[in-house]
């Protein structure tokens, strides 16, 4: 009977073009034909997450201590016949019960069927709420999940961007719609942030909308403090430089952006405008950064202000290693004496062999080997200039 039943459900979940009703009735039917099931305690759990759901022995052994009240397999496999008809393959069945293995217990007609039929009515495809199981399944019995969804697909615009705002972790689902996402987004429109931006927000880091309403409130206001404009693409990135940090740690890391780079209130506030990230870094990451570009590299503060992502590039696989090769060409008349620094460093490492390693094999034949120590760390003596 195990295996009558393993290899029904098995054909279920490799013919994705059954409809969850039409799955169903196939199971129930085969079902019907096969002598009755026993609920007898003999149903290993275990062996049935392993045999017809997919799971390795070891999710099954942590999955099975959810499912200890089983007695049969009859609601499982309902509920198994009616993920196949709607579109779940077998590794998403796996997934889906390793991450809710209560999942099996749901009733297919109380909770899964009335679910989908709510789904579909909002717009989403059989695929799109197959995915939205699989990316939030733990929080699908959510009696509140459906009136979220028809707020969020207009604010978001497609079902799609609203399951990549879901991926990482389902922040918009758990959150309180009325007291913190709401109030949290009529706060960006109040400020001219338009949909679209508070859309990109939501993709980029839906957490944000989850925070505190005040906290969110003083955020924005910190936000445009540093001087990002609410319409600068950049104002997203400053909200996320700026959450979970007080006035206080923001007004410090400005200082010592100030001393670090010798620049003026002016010069902070451009280079912070153009990379809010900079509120985050480390005092040694900057620090070394700062010692590298302005002593060793000899570029004007003012330079770097207005060419802040300099700073995000690593120090010993980038930013150094084609400031020796630079110098070097320069010093060997190999390259002209006016080429600047940024442009040497911003562009990709494919582009930047093709124009300044290739081109000198012959006048500068070790160059590509010495490069590539320097890219690890070491600096040959023949970039090595006092």
């Amino acid at each position: 009977m195990l295996r009558l039943r393993s290899c029904i459900l098995t054909n279920l979940l490799s013919s994705p073009t059954a409809s969850p009703i039409s799955s169903l009735r196939r199971l129930l039917s085969a079902a019907a034909a096969a002598p009755a099931v026993s609920t007898s305690p003999s149903f290993a759990v275990e062996d049935y997450l392993v045999d017809t759901c997919g799971l390795t022995r070891a999710q099954a052994l942590k999955a099975s201590t959810k499912l200890s009240h089983l007695k049969s397999p009859s609601k499982p496999d309902a509920v198994v016949a009616f993920l196949a008809g709607l579109g779940f393959s077998s590794a998403d069945l796996a997934a889906a019960v390793a991450k809710n293995p209560k999942l099996l217990c749901a009733s297919v007609d109380r909770t899964l069927a009335p679910m989908v039929a709510e789904l579909t009515a909002l717009g989403l495809s059989r695929s799109e709420i197959a995915r939205l199981f699989l990316l939030a399944s733990v929080n699908l019995y959510l009696k509140s999940i459906v009136s979220k969804l028809q707020y969020y697909l207009p604010l978001l615009g497609s079902p799609e961007n609203l399951l990549r705002a879901i991926k990482r972790r389902a922040y918009l689902l758990l959150s309180d719609l009325e007291r913190v996402i709401k109030p949290n987004v009529a706060f960006l429109r109040e400020r001219g942030v338009v949909d679209s931006d508070i859309a990109k927000l939501c993709i980029r880091a839906p957490w944000i909308l989850s925070i505190n309403p005040q906290h969110f409130r003083d955020m924005v206001e910190w936000a445009e403090g540093i001087g990002v404009p609410r319409s600068s693409g950049m104002f997203l990135e400053a909200l996320e430089s700026v959450a979970f940090l007080s006035e206080e740690k923001i007004a410090a890391q400005v200082e010592y952006l100030k001393k670090a780079f010798r620049w003026s209130d002016a010069e902070a506030r451009i280079a912070i405008s153009k990379a809010p990230i900079l509120l985050r870094r480390s005092k040694d990451m900057l620090q070394s950064r700062a010692e590298f570009l302005i002593s060793e590299a000899g570029l004007e503060p003012s330079y770097i202000a207005h060419r802040p992502t300099l700073l995000g590039y690593s120090l010993g696989g980038r930013s150094r290693p084609r400031y020796y090769v630079v110098k070097f060409l320069k010093a060997n008349g190999l390259l002209d004496l006016d080429r600047d620094y940024y442009s040497t460093v911003m562009i990709s490492e494919k582009i930047f062999l093709e124009k300044y390693i290739c081109p000198h094999k012959e006048a500068a034949p070790h160059l590509a080997e010495d490069y590539a120590a320097a890219c690890k760390g070491e600096v040959p003596t023949r970039l090595k200039f006092t």
